[in-house]
């Protein structure tokens, strides 16, 4: 089935970054993976490539384009090798969206051109210890000091991607308490330099997938926040966290598109290759009739994964569309990967297999960005039930 996402220059830059991917990572993601994150220095690689700069206006540095779709080559690409780029997706995917949304001119100019060559890796705080789903419970607070200047930031975050590595972090903290008829009001949002007095990385969490991507909690005591550094208005937090959740949606749905179809890549190579009972997996009729049923599955999650991408593009994608495709794209690739995985046998289970490391990096996309369950809640919302 033809495609017609992506044309020439999307192409293009995806023979780039398999070359890249193939002289730069695979030669030393084994060092990552026991590591626990990627290094600090191959962030810089990733900028001198262009790769934070295409969605960032040429004033700042970048190649002034407004579009998702390289950053769906990207995912197609990582997956297909069975890698991943650390934190760097949220640098892109999650935080430039807010600083082209909420930043004004002159913080533009002192964040983008570092944004674009990886000198300031950003990532976003939302999550506490006590609240996920529920982010206008959160207890973290900014309050404004008395001569005006600054804000004093004190609490703590948790499940951070790209927490270790980042230089400024985008913490959301409460600047008012909530109103009686509006528990959403009262949360704000600050592009915090991590180089900050007071302000620590506590644990590097260790997680039961994506390994190279660096997640730690983060601790605030009094750290002095300038109020040049306030992303938008005071107490309207929570309003710009919700604008920018259908992009991130659908980046998680598109990235478990592209695992669940690496997966039949990584399993038809496998049964290809594996001999039982003198014959080759492949030619068993059960190896074959799985196989089928995963590529039709992914061949439905493409469709619904370049749907939502064309949607987004066109500034279409509501919360609702949003949720469907990141429900529907994670239960299929949970339903493919495993399928995948028990075709390897035994071998499945070995993290030298890259099936391995993708069954445990897949499972996390039911989870973050919002749970299966808050998805149904908000699609069943949109049918009027």
């Amino acid at each position: 089935m033809r495609r017609t996402v992506f044309n020439e220059d999307h192409e293009a830059f995806r023979e780039t970054i398999r070359d890249f991917i193939e002289s730069e990572v695979v030669p030393v993601y084994d060092d990552w993976f026991q590591a626990g994150q990627a290094p600090r220095d191959f962030y810089y690689k990733l900028g001198e490539l262009g790769v934070f700069g295409i969605n960032v206006p040429e004033e700042f540095g970048g190649a002034g384009l407004d579009t998702h779709k390289f950053e769906a080559v990207l995912y197609e690409e990582t997956s297909r090798a069975g890698v991943n780029f650390g934190g760097s997706g949220v640098h892109v995917l999650l935080a430039l969206p807010y600083i082209k949304m909420l930043a004004a001119d002159e913080q533009k100019k002192r964040y983008l051109p570092k944004f674009v060559t990886g000198e300031e890796m950003w990532a976003l705080a939302m999550t506490e210890p006590g609240t996920g789903s529920d982010v206008a419970g959160m207890k973290t607070t900014a309050k404004l000091s008395e001569d005006g200047t600054h804000y004093v930031l004190n609490g703590s975050k948790t499940f951070i991607t790209g927490g270790v590595h980042a230089d400024r972090v985008i913490v959301c903290a409460r600047t008012s308490a909530p109103r009686e008829d509006d528990r959403r009001f009262g949360i704000s949002l600050f592009a915090v330099d991590t180089k900050s007095e007071g302000y620590s990385v506590g644990r590097k969490l260790d997680k039961l997938g994506l390994r190279t991507s660096d997640t730690a909690e983060l601790a605030f005591v009094d750290v002095k926040v300038p109020v040049e550094d306030l992303l938008g208005e005071e107490n309207k937090g929570f309003s710009y966290l919700g604008a920018n959740l259908p992009s991130e949606r659908w980046g998680i749905a598109f990235g478990a598109y592209a695992q669940a179809k690496a997966a039949v890549r990584f399993a038809q190579q496998y049964v290809t290759d594996r001999t039982v009972f003198g014959k080759p997996v492949a030619h068993f009729q059960n190896t074959k009739f799985e196989l089928a049923s995963c590529q039709a599955e992914v061949d439905a999650a493409e469709a619904v994964a370049d749907r939502a991408l064309e949607a987004l593009d066109a500034g279409e994608l509501t919360a609702a569309e949003a949720a469907s495709a990141k429900l529907f794209c994670t239960e299929v690739a949970h339903r493919v990967i495993d399928k995948c995985l028990q075709l390897h046998g035994g071998y499945g289970y070995m993290n030298e297999y890259p099936i391995a490391r993708l069954y445990a990096d897949n499972r996390v996309n039911r989870i973050y960005g919002g749970t299966s369950e808050v998805m149904k809640s908000i699609i069943a919302k949109s049918m009027g039930l």
